[in-house]
């Protein structure tokens, strides 16, 4: 059996847990995504999770642990060390009327990017071969979402000139970061902390929601 038929009803039974009920055009698109990623994972070492099995809960459902958190915040949103698209890609299948711009400074991980926006024809999306500092828009994004990516300190300074008093930063991690909390920068506050279920992950998750004071 495919990858994609293989993992279908654990996609869509994870889904529902997470209150979401997928399309079947978004659950075939996700699985597709899926399926990429296990491909070109062999070359280009895209993430850490190699068996396919894993990967549904570990990165579709983890990514879309926060459809929740995005869905009030705008339609201009930006990831940072997109890496494999995570959570970029499957919020983008989710969202296909906001814009999703995926920003990663290594240009393998940008290749694949690219080719899962080419094969899956998300219009939405957007790949961006650049340091997060040297990226410069135009307009501020409405939301940014980073994974795994850096210290909130970091991401934070990083990120600053990326967005406004009316962004939010939504950053996904592992235990809650207690001694990243107490280093944000004094422009920055945390608005919410919240435990992410996510269905099969034996870990703790944890999303942080900031923003900035001025």
């Amino acid at each position: 059996m495919s990858t994609v038929s293989t993992y279908a009803d654990e996609l869509k039974q994870g889904a529902r847990e997470l209150g979401l009920e997928l399309a079947e055009d978004q659950q075939h698109a996700l699985l597709a995504y899926m399926a990429l990623l296990a491909k070109w994972n062999k070359a280009y070492n895209l993430t850490a999770v190699r068996d396919p099995a894993e990967m549904v809960s570990r990165h579709l459902l983890d990514s879309l642990s926060i459809v929740a958190q995005v869905e009030p915040c705008g339609s201009r949103w930006l990831d940072v060390g997109s890496g494999g698209g995570m959570p970029g890609i499957p919020l983008a299948i989710l969202f296909p009327d906001r814009q999703f711009t995926l920003l990663d400074s290594n240009g393998k991980k940008t290749r694949f990017l690219t080719q899962v926006k080419l094969e899956l024809k998300l219009a939405n999306v957007e790949v961006v071969h650049s340091r997060v500092e040297a990226f410069r828009p135009q307009v501020p994004f409405s939301g940014i979402t980073s994974r795994a990516f850096s210290s909130l300190a970091d991401f934070a300074d990083w990120t600053r000139h990326l967005g406004s008093i009316d962004t939010r930063w939504l950053a996904m991690k592992g235990i809650q970061p207690d001694d990243e909390l107490q280093a944000l920068p004094a422009d920055f506050e945390l608005v919410r902390c919240l435990v992410l279920k996510v269905p099969g992950c034996q870990g703790q998750r944890h999303l942080l929601i900031l923003r900035r004071t001025s």
